[in-house]
């Protein structure tokens, strides 16, 4: 497969923006720097369905919308469902003939936070790349419901306090590991899944257009960091993102066809788990000397992890 070229520094900035500003997202929100450079990562006609969550109550406040393209809203776990049907709907119509104009290209992308993708809309998302539909799907992947009151959801992470997993005097936060969401998405044979982060916006952009040009369901798992509920200060997005990526807890990879593994960033220096935790209030809990185990089995697990995607990666299996 001949990917376009990706577009330069200059031409991501002076591109036409597909996704207006004055939306509603918090300052530092890192969901509208994701979805920005996806549309702005091709210069196809998009069709994006987008569920219930951050990004669309906060682009989409009636009778205005931050959307300069085909927009569908639906429900907290559809997105997946929507983008579904638009895209059989228009095969349906270009095999009749009813189109327009059938040689403009065309792709569809969905949209869901972590709580949709990995929880309340698993099973439609899961039958959406069974049934082999043509259309990537990215999870902003902020670790929360951060729309609905800051719950915990099966991404958040061992350890981070929530609403409904709080750290306190009997328990240090929420207790079971986050879901391996990438490797579910490979294991259902979608044939491109990734995980990405904004602060490495180069990487970003080709593991998106790649998926654009991929047939088939692709699945991009996006680092989101939340101002609001990571607890950090709004102008620290970046750096939080940074130390994401470098200290492993977020690596960056994709995955082929459900086996070619490929690391796609590699720290000069890793760093330790516990500057990404120092970062956000989230955890400043687990600094406490009765809790301090918890970081140690982290960084321990966090390792265990990078050393199992090199191996991946060498062995090609």
């Amino acid at each position: 497969m001949a990917l376009r070229p990706i577009k330069n520094l200059k031409e991501f900035s002076t591109a036409n923006e597909r996704l207006e500003g004055a939306h509603l997202l918090c300052p530092g929100c890192a969901h509208s720097m994701i979805v920005r450079e996806l549309m702005n990562a091709t210069d196809d006609n998009l069709v994006i369905a987008t569920n219930t969550g951050c990004l669309e109550v906060s682009t989409a406040v009636y009778p205005y919308t931050s959307w300069d393209t085909s927009w569908i809203h639906i429900g907290f776990e559809n997105a997946a469902s929507a983008i579904s049907g638009a895209e059989a709907m228009y095969k349906a119509r270009k095999r009749k003939g009813t189109l327009k104009d059938p040689d403009a290209p065309v792709k569809f992308v969905a949209f869901g936070g972590d709580g949709s993708t990995y929880d309340i809309g698993f099973q439609w998302l899961s039958g959406a790349i069974e049934r082999g539909h043509d259309f990537t799907y990215i999870c902003l992947d902020n670790e929360v419901y951060a729309n609905t009151g800051g719950q915990r959801s099966s991404s958040t992470p061992v350890g981070a306090s929530t609403t409904t997993a709080q750290a306190g005097r009997v328990s240090y936060g929420k207790k079971e590991k986050k879901k391996d969401i990438v490797a579910i998405m490979a294991a259902h044979g979608a044939p491109y899944v990734a995980q990405v982060a904004p602060n490495k916006w180069k990487i970003m952009a080709k593991v998106f257009q790649k998926a654009l040009e991929t047939e088939g369901p692709c699945f991009i798992n996006t680092v989101s960091a939340c101002t609001t509920e990571w607890k950090f200060d709004p102008k620290n997005t970046i750096e939080v993102t940074d130390l994401a990526t470098d200290t492993l807890i977020f690596p960056i990879y994709e995955i082929v066809n459900g086996t070619e593994l490929n690391i796609l960033y590699r720290p000069k220096k890793v760093l330790p788990v516990e500057e990404y935790f120092a970062a956000q209030g989230r955890f400043k809990h687990l600094f406490k000397p009765e809790n301090r185990h918890i970081i140690d089995q982290i960084q321990k697990d966090v390792n265990e992890r990078w050393e199992y995607l090199q191996r991946r990666e060498e062995a090609r299996v």
